[in-house]
Order: C-alpha cells, then sequence, then structure tokens
C-alpha cells in the first residue's frame, strides 16, 4: 500500500461503486522506500478544515492536519509520528463556526466503551486455519441443505462468575462444543459492530467497521469465527444498514452537516428508535455500506448477513409519529426507491463477490419478490424471515386450546404464501423481550402442558417448509425471557423438564439433519403435500414431507390439544408397514410416553383423498413422524440393524 491514494479509489467512491473502500479510507499504517507511518484519509465535503488528534498530540490536532484532495471532500494525510493502538478522532471544522471530534467512520478498532475514540490499527497476523471450509463452501447448495441457526447475543449467552464477558477467543471454547452437542448448522451472531450503549443489542452502531472491543480484538474474532468453521458450524452476522445512532462521536452530522443521513430531518429521523436514516441516494454511502457489507465477508470469513429492519428501509413513513406529513417519492407512493435501489446493489455486490453467502432479509413487510434475483424485478436476498408464520404460530400457541378450533386459519394460513419467497422460520430474540414473555411462559396450562406444547411448536417448525432459528435460551425453555444484561439461566438444567428440553432439541436438530424430506425441497411444492388440513374440530394436521425418493416421505401429524386419539385414521400415499420413528410425547423429552411401538399395516380403503390409511394413537399435544418401512427389509436385517 502506497502514501497516496489513487485517483481511481477515489473516482469510483464518489460514484457509489467502490465495494472495498475500507482499503483506502481511514487510517492505515503504509510505507513506501522512504517513510512508514499512518495514513488517514477521510470523507467530510462540508467541512472548512480537517485534524487527526488524539493521546499522540493531547488531543490538539493542530500539528496534524489533513489536506483536502478534491471538490467533493476527502481528505488525506500521512503521519510518521503515531504509534499503533494509539486512540484518536477526526476534529472537523465547519463554516458556522462548528467544530467537533469525530469517530473515523472507517476504523477497524474503537476503545472500550464508554471512551469513544478511534485506534490506529495493528496490521492482522491471524492465519486462518478453516480451508477445508472454504474449500466445502464452494459446493454448497443451502436451498437444499439443512439449515438450523442459533441465534444469541454474545455478551448474555454466558458469563464469567463475576459478570465479566468471555472473550471471543474463550467464547470459542465454551460455545462450540454446545453448538456442535445440540446439532445446529448455523449460529447467528446479534451485531458484533461497535455501538455505545449495551442495551441497544448492537442495533445503534457507532463503529461500523470495527468489531466491538467488548469482548477483545479483531483477531481475537478472527480465531472465534475459524473455531466455528473448524467444527463445521456456519456464522451469519446481523447488520444494521437502515439506521444508526445519534451519538455526539458518531456519524450524526458528521462535518456540521447532515452527511449520512439525509438532510431532509423528517426523512432523517426515526423517532421511535431514536435515530437516523442512512441517505441511500448518496453515492458515497452506497460505497461506505456496500464496503462494510464485504469487509466483514470478506476480513471475517462471515458466512451470511441477516440484514435488520428490511421494511424500516422500503417504506418513507415506517415509524412515523400520527402527526407527521406524510412523505412521498417521486411518483406519490411511499417506497423510498433509493432504499429499494440500494438493496439491489447490495446483493448484487455481494454476489459477485461470492455466489454462496446467505443474504437473509429480516422484513416484515408484504413486498413480492424479495428474494428473487434483481435480474427480474427482486431485492435479490436468497432468503427472508417469515414473520408471518412466527406471528400466526405465536398468537395461535398462546391460545387455551379449547379456542384453537376457531383459529384453525392461523396454524394453515402460511401454506397459502409458503412457495413466494425462500423462507426462514424465525423464533427470535424480538419474541421473548420487553414483558412478550419467554416462549415456554406463552404456552397456556399447567407446566407439563407448557413443556409439552413448546416442544410441539419446536416440532411444527422443523416439519413446516423453510429453514429454521431458535434465540438462545429456548432450548432448555427458560422461564423468564430475556434479561438482555445478566446470562441465561443455566442453573434449569438441574431440573428434570429442562434438561428434558435441552435433549429434545438436540435430538429434533439431529433427526431434521437425518431426514432429506425436511429440507431439499424447502422451497419447491413438490416437496409438500396436504393430508388434511382441516380437522379444525381436534385441532390436528396432518401431511407429507417428501424427498427425491419415495422411501424418503415423511407422513407428519401434530395434535394442537391435550387430548389422546385412538385407532386415529390417517391417510397414506402407498400400501405397506408404517413405523413411528419420531414422537415428542417421548418419556425422555418430559412426555407422557404415548408411543406407537407397533408396526401400522396399512388398510385398502381410502381416507383423506388417498388409497390406504393406516390407524395411528394420536399423543397430546405432539408431533408425530412415521415413515414406511423399505420392503426390501427382512426381518434378520431389521434385527442386526
Amino acid at each position: 500500500m502506497t502514501v497516496d491514494i489513487l485517483e481511481e479509489d477515489i473516482y469510483l467512491f464518489h460514484q457509489g461503486t467502490h465495494f472495498h473502500s475500507y482499503q483506502f479510507l481511514g487510517c492505515h499504517f503504509v510505507q513506501d522506500q522512504t517513510k512508514r507511518g499512518y495514513r488517514f484519509a477521510v470523507w467530510a465535503p462540508h467541512a472548512t478544515h480537517v485534524e487527526v488528534a488524539g493521546d499522540f498530540n493531547n488531543w490538539n490536532g493542530s500539528s496534524h492536519s489533513l489536506e483536502k484532495v478534491n471538490a467533493a471532500g476527502l481528505w488525506t494525510g500521512f503521519f510518521t509520528d503515531i504509534p499503533a493502538q494509539t486512540p484518536y478522532k477526526y476534529h472537523l471544522y465547519h463554516e458556522s463556526g462548528w467544530n467537533g471530534l469525530k469517530a473515523d467512520p472507517y476504523a477497524f478498532q474503537s476503545e472500550l466503551r464508554p471512551k469513544t475514540a478511534s485506534l490506529t490499527p495493528h496490521s492482522s497476523v491471524y492465519e486462518w486455519g478453516d480451508n477445508e471450509w472454504q474449500s466445502n463452501r464452494q459446493h454448497y447448495t443451502p436451498y437444499e441443505s439443512p439449515i438450523s441457526i442459533y441465534e444469541l447475543h454474545f455478551g448474555t449467552w454466558k458469563q464469567k462468575e463475576d459478570g465479566s464477558y468471555y472473550t471471543y477467543a474463550e467464547m470459542a471454547d465454551v460455545l462450540l462444543p454446545y453448538i456442535q452437542n445440540l446439532g445446529y448448522t448455523h449460529i447467528e451472531l446479534m451485531p458484533l459492530s461497535e455501538h455505545p450503549f449495551d442495551l441497544s443489542w448492537g442495533y445503534q452502531i457507532t463503529g461500523y467497521y470495527s468489531v466491538t472491543s467488548r469482548y477483545g480484538t479483531p483477531d481475537e474474532f478472527r480465531y472465534f469465527v475459524d473455531k466455528c468453521h473448524q467444527a463445521n458450524i456456519g456464522v451469519i452476522m446481523d447488520w444494521v444498514p437502515g439506521h444508526f445512532c445519534k451519538d455526539e462521536h458518531g456519524l450524526r452530522q458528521f462535518d456540521g452537516e447532515p452527511l449520512f443521513e439525509y438532510k431532509d430531518p423528517l426523512k432523517a429521523d426515526k423517532p421511535s428508535w431514536g435515530t437516523l436514516t442512512f441517505d441511500f441516494g448518496r453515492p458515497e454511502v452506497q460505497s461506505f455500506l456496500i464496503s462494510n457489507a464485504l469487509f466483514w465477508l470478506k476480513e471475517f470469513h462471515i458466512d451470511g448477513i441477516r440484514v435488520d429492519a428490511v421494511a424500516s428501509m422500503i417504506y418513507l413513513n415506517f415509524d412515523r409519529l400520527d402527526d407527521d406529513p406524510e412523505i412521498k417519492n417521486t411518483y406519490g407512493e411511499e417506497e423510498n426507491l433509493e432504499a429499494i435501489a440500494f438493496l439491489k446493489k447490495l446483493n448484487e455486490a455481494v454476489f459477485a463477490f461470492d455466489e454462496h453467502i446467505l443474504m437473509m432479509a429480516e422484513d416484515s413487510s408484504d413486498v413480492p419478490l424479495i428474494t428473487s434475483p434483481t435480474y427480474v424485478g427482486g431485492l435479490g436476498f436468497n432468503f427472508k424471515w417469515n414473520m408471518g408464520w412466527m406471528n400466526d404460530m405465536l398468537k395461535y400457541m398462546e391460545m387455551d386450546p379449547i379456542h384453537r378450533k376457531w383459529n384453525h386459519h392461523l396454524l394453515t394460513f402460511s401454506y397459502m404464501y409458503t412457495y413466494s419467497e425462500n423462507f426462514v422460520l424465525p423464533l427470535s430474540h424480538d419474541e421473548v423481550v420487553h414483558g412478550k414473555k419467554s416462549l415456554v411462559n406463552k404456552m397456556p396450562g399447567d407446566q407439563w402442558q407448557q413443556f409439552a406444547q413448546l416442544r410441539l411448536l419446536y416440532g411444527y417448525m422443523m416439519a413446516h417448509p423453510g429453514k429454521k432459528l431458535l434465540f438462545m435460551g429456548g432450548e432448555f425453555a427458560q422461564y423468564i425471557e430475556w434479561k438482555d444484561q445478566e446470562d441465561l439461566d443455566w442453573h434449569l438444567l438441574k431440573y428434570p423438564l429442562h434438561d428434558a428440553m435441552k435433549t429434545y432439541v438436540k435430538e429434533l436438530n439431529h433427526f431434521y439433519k437425518d431426514s432429506p424430506a425436511l429440507y431439499v425441497y424447502d422451497h419447491d411444492p413438490k416437496g409438500f403435500e396436504w393430508i388434511d388440513p382441516d380437522n379444525k374440530d381436534q385441532s390436528i394436521v396432518a401431511f407429507m414431507r417428501k424427498g427425491e425418493t419415495d422411501q424418503d416421505t415423511l407422513i407428519i401429524l401434530c395434535n394442537f390439544t391435550p387430548n389422546v386419539y385412538y385407532d386415529y385414521k390417517v391417510g397414506v400415499p402407498s400400501p405397506g408397514t408404517y413405523q413411528e420413528i419420531f414422537n415428542s410425547d417421548t418419556d425422555r423429552f418430559g412426555g407422557s410416553h404415548q408411543l406407537n411401538s407397533d408396526e401400522h399395516f396399512s388398510f385398502p380403503q381410502k381416507w383423506h383423498g388417498l388409497d390406504q390409511h393406516i390407524k395411528i394413537k394420536v399423543p397430546p399435544f405432539a408431533l408425530t413422524v412415521l415413515q414406511k418401512r423399505p420392503e426390501e427389509m427382512t426381518n434378520n436385517e431389521e434385527e442386526l440393524a
């Protein structure tokens, strides 16, 4: 890297097409044949003067002034007297008389909060050990593969006895054996970009390129991701390109005027979140944000990005107060055309970089084609969170079972649009915080019924088409909602029902991964067929999940009442012998052990529109999965198996 900035870099940045702009903007250690030091570069078009202030000059930047490179507001300077890991900020001056100290928007590391300065970087010396993972990912087909995601908040999954945080490196040794044992394919990390306020959970950011110092250094985070890959676990990162916080040292009015945010305060402000919306139409902001996405993918080997709050980006009037005037686009409608164009550009850039990345939209809107390619008019994501399924299912599960038959549509409506997008089914952090109660505490009835219904909810999620996500603590049925400052209630695992729930989630995940019918056609209608969607009086649904062969086909029945039914008739697609291969009511899961232990021979009588049927026992509040025995298996082979 040379001391001087290339003209091509400057041009592409101002065009909004420099997707690795972090490689020249910000603070970089550079050297040429005669000089070694730090080069600083910052975009501040409204500034009349820019300095670098820090511990090295007692926060008086007059000795470290930057030179304005062009009329578009790029400033740069090179200094040989600044050591590594030294706090610094830009001191910017405006013609109005305003001046202020701002953290570097492109800083790779920041001081530990409550301090707010950026740090001059060390060059990374980390040597990656995930070559096998990276090689295998080139052949990975996510649509036809099992994806079961464990969502977690790094600081409150588990803490040390004194309440302090595990470092990135320490967490690798603590977390990964747990995730492997439970059978998850991926973890999803709530945002780890630098943020000043713990209770924002990382969603209100000041340092987009700084992995938060709360848990260690950038190389320690590289170690964490590397160890995830070596354990065969993918890493998805929550990312927040929609808005940023108003803290004085951050991006707000960076050079004395709105710069990263919209100039129109009505368009910029998100009042209930207390944040500001990025100006998606500004080319330099596009370069900043798209480069940031690629930064996490390239520099930290992240496997996927979950884009937060897409609906808030798409709609101009999202989060408006009742007495605010409506904002309209040039066509008199409320879509933010600049944001929509930005999201398309983002996804095109990401997939040009690596076509195997997971780009997931956390989107509550009903805008179509979120997961369709941009060349057919879509936004270009490859997955979308199914917020409709989540809301309907939680509403349904919170009802007293006696009322469910009048709300049966909540259970089945999702199949009307299941294949309209490539969906992830989320039971996320947002559903277990701020008085919403934990998942198990949402379930009605006594304790046994609560746990049984939670097992049923998880089982139905696994059986429903779409990828899966569960927030931490749900795997052992934490009773208290997420506390967001303390770690999980690990002591609950001393109690049989909670420990049994963890066993259930583990076996359910492994059953899911071992059953191709549950994932190979997640996004293809030929992988699903109703047997009986209409039994609202008994609140039972039955359906098939299909794989590439007839032998893969699973018969799935879910009973959302506490009743046990005997000799319950279920239509099956072909004659043969059927056996139960999974039952959430097993006693080792904490259930009542109402199992179908015997083989079930089909009867040549039509039922549910199918030519054959079987008779089974239906356990209470339970998922039951049956499969046809392979005809070629002899009794001797079965005994040996």
